[in-house]
């Protein structure tokens, strides 16, 4: 398909600088599967749920993937920022790197004032401006150094407005996340409280939890003039034995499967057979998600609003259909909806042919 049929003006007022507060009381755009919007908070899902359905979160935790530094070079130095996008072993980060075009193989980058040893060089550079980083620190060691050198890595919508600030710690973290890699929040999670989770839990719905680490490719504007030209950003999703198994118990008994995020829908999506039937996961997925895709797990999704031309928006498109989802989007612009990151929700009912 042609990637500006994902366009969109958006003004710039529109975007989220701070999230809601509390989480919950962000609104929430309902949009059924048929015709008709409904304009809700957050705190209303439960009203959208049934007993025996099933909610499954991203448990991803946001590291302080944006570092400062100086590249050594002999007797010279030069200032540097890096935001990590993706850890390829103990020691080894691809990351984007300013100004990219002034490093070059075997610079030595250090990233800390102090002795904790944070020092790397770049290994390699690639055509998209990526640089790989070789630490010298190894495993959980790197691991601590990084969150004690770097700061929350705000998307550039935001980070280019304001610096992330102590806030940030808590806003740009959802209260399911535990498991240590992302790069950028599994945003729709980020409106979940622990009332909103006890009001879930009463409902007598289930909640499971599933772990992809989110790469910063994942927000970014598609480039290419058509969706086959675009080359999808992979990143590393896990889904255990027994959240499977309890999934595939919903479905049977009638229930259904509500993704919180983009996120939770692609793990759910790789991890499904062509019948829906959904088997334990461990490995990296680049699923590209455009109208036209056969939806296998996933019956609900509640997410942000995304970017134009974005693997993200394309997805929801697949999910209820493209003019379904650009007429929600401009019911959303008209109404003083808040976008992207720390912006308000919409609950999608999957569009059926």
């Amino acid at each position: 398909m042609r990637v500006d049929l994902f366009d969109f003006e958006l003004p710039a007022e529109r975007i989220a600088l701070r999230p809601a507060s509390p989480r919950d009381s962000a609104r929430m755009l309902v949009v059924p599967a048929k015709a008709g919007f409904e304009d809700r908070r957050v705190r209303d899902l439960p009203n959208y749920l049934r007993p025996g359905d099933a909610l499954v979160v991203n448990d991803s935790r946001v590291i302080h993937a944006r570092l400062s530094g100086r590249r050594l070079r002999g007797q010279l130095s030069a200032n540097v920022e890096a935001t990590l996008i993706e850890r390829l072993d103990a020691s080894h980060w691809r990351a984007l790197m300013r100004p990219a075009k002034k490093l070059a193989i075997a610079d030595r980058i250090r990233f800390a004032n102090d002795d904790s040893g944070l020092d790397a060089h770049v290994e390699a550079k690639g055509d998209d401006g990526e640089i790989t980083l070789a630490f010298d620190l190894v495993g959980p060691a790197l691991d601590v150094a990084i969150e004690q050198a770097g700061v929350m890595p705000l998307p550039p919508y935001i980070a280019g407005r304001r610096s992330a600030d102590a806030r940030d710690e808590t806003d740009y973290q959802t209260i399911f996340a535990h498991e240590a890699g992302a790069v950028a929040a599994p945003t729709a999670g980020l409106h979940f409280t622990t009332q909103l989770l006890a009001a879930i839990k009463a409902r007598g719905v289930g909640l499971h939890r599933v772990t992809l680490h989110v790469g910063a490719g994942t927000f970014l504007p598609v480039k290419a003039e058509n969706t086959d030209l675009h080359k999808m950003h992979e990143e590393f999703a896990r889904l255990d034995a027994q959240t499977a198994q309890a999934l595939n118990e919903t479905r049977a008994q009638g229930g259904r499967i509500v993704a919180v995020g983009t996120t939770a829908l692609r793990v759910l999506e790789s991890a499904a057979d062509d019948a829906g039937r959904i088997a334990p996961y461990a490995k990296r997925t680049g699923i590209f998600i455009t109208p036209g895709y056969r939806f296998r797990a996933v019956d609900m999704l509640l997410t942000n609003f995304h970017l134009p031309r974005s693997t993200l928006f394309m997805l929801v498109a697949a999910f209820v259909g493209l003019e379904r989802m650009k007429a929600a989007y401009a019911h959303a612009i008209e109404s003083g909806y808040r976008f992207y990151s720390y912006g308000d929700a919409c609950l999608l009912q999957r569009f059926e042919t």
